[in-house]
């Protein structure tokens, strides 16, 4: 796992699997909250059931955030999901829209996107539409959208900045963003770091948390607020995969936290460039 494809490539695969399965399938495979965590895919979900617009077969379980619900989405607007998964959080902001608004989910797992075609195909909703793609180079075009939403989706990708950019590029003026994502503040021990499963299960990807909100002010955006933070314990027994006893005791005395924040942040609406800045030079 040493270049940017061959990470791409196994979240693809890990997420290809999880495409394949239901939220009960995919919480007993880490035998949901009560019992045992041999994975680490959704312990840090949280529960989505509460919101309207919820459909339950769009629902995997994963995420770290509930980014639909702080995204101040308005009636008529035009809302892009990265990393749309199974249409869990479209279906929500689909809600807000109304039926004059728009919705477009991406995604570079086929199995997701055929996945969420499917619970759109079965609800007739025409105004939510997926699209196979990168989200470091969006299938859209430039200036679309109003809001962009993502459920704990960046950290899973290598290069950050250009996630960025692409935001500033498909946001009208005046629009913005509401995203959950994983941080860090302090250093994963090696053990952690270097575990495939672990970047797919959104932990060993998060980079440090005032870096992130650097990323976001340096490409343009304003307004920059955590709209929620919440602390992410690992259980023991998924540490004990990756780490000695010696080397989990040590871990916790670091001090190093994980976080789950849910971040907001403004295009400017007026002076803005076609896209973020520098990318003009």
């Amino acid at each position: 796992m040493s270049t940017d494809q061959e990470i791409k490539d196994m979240v693809k695969q890990k997420y290809s699997e999880i495409a394949l399965q239901d939220k009960t399938e995919n919480q007993s495979s880490c035998c949901g909250s009560g019992c045992c965590s041999t994975e680490v895919y959704n312990i840090m979900s949280d529960d989505y059931t509460a919101l309207n617009g919820y459909n339950a077969d769009a629902d995997l379980g994963l995420g770290c955030g509930l980014p639909t619900e702080f995204a101040k989405i308005k009636s008529g607007d035009t809302v892009i999901d990265l990393g749309s998964g199974a249409g869990n959080d479209c279906f929500i902001a689909r809600h807000e829209t109304g039926e004059s608004g728009k919705v477009i989910g991406i995604d570079f797992t086929p199995a997701m996107i055929e996945k969420a075609r499917q619970n759109t195909a079965v609800r007739g909703f025409n105004n939510v539409e997926f699209r196979l793609g990168d989200i470091e180079k969006m299938p859209v075009t430039s200036n679309a959208c109003d809001v962009v939403v993502s459920n704990c989706v960046l950290n899973l990708v290598p290069n950050k900045n250009n996630v960025f950019k692409e935001i500033f590029r498909v946001l009208k003026p005046g629009g913005h963003f509401s995203i959950s994502d994983v941080v860090l503040d302090g250093n994963l021990p090696g053990g952690i770091q270097q575990a495939a499963e672990m970047y797919a299960g959104c932990v060993s990807g998060a980079i440090q948390k005032q870096r992130y909100l650097e990323l976001i002010a340096e490409n343009g955006f304003s307004n920059i607020k955590i709209q929620k933070e919440k602390t992410i314990v690992i259980p023991d027994d998924i540490l004990s995969g990756y780490l000695s006893s010696e080397e989990i005791h040590s871990f916790k005395n670091t001090g190093t936290g994980i976080y789950s924040i849910t971040v907001y942040a403004e295009k400017p609406a007026t002076g803005a460039a076609c896209c973020a800045p520098g990318c003009c030079d």
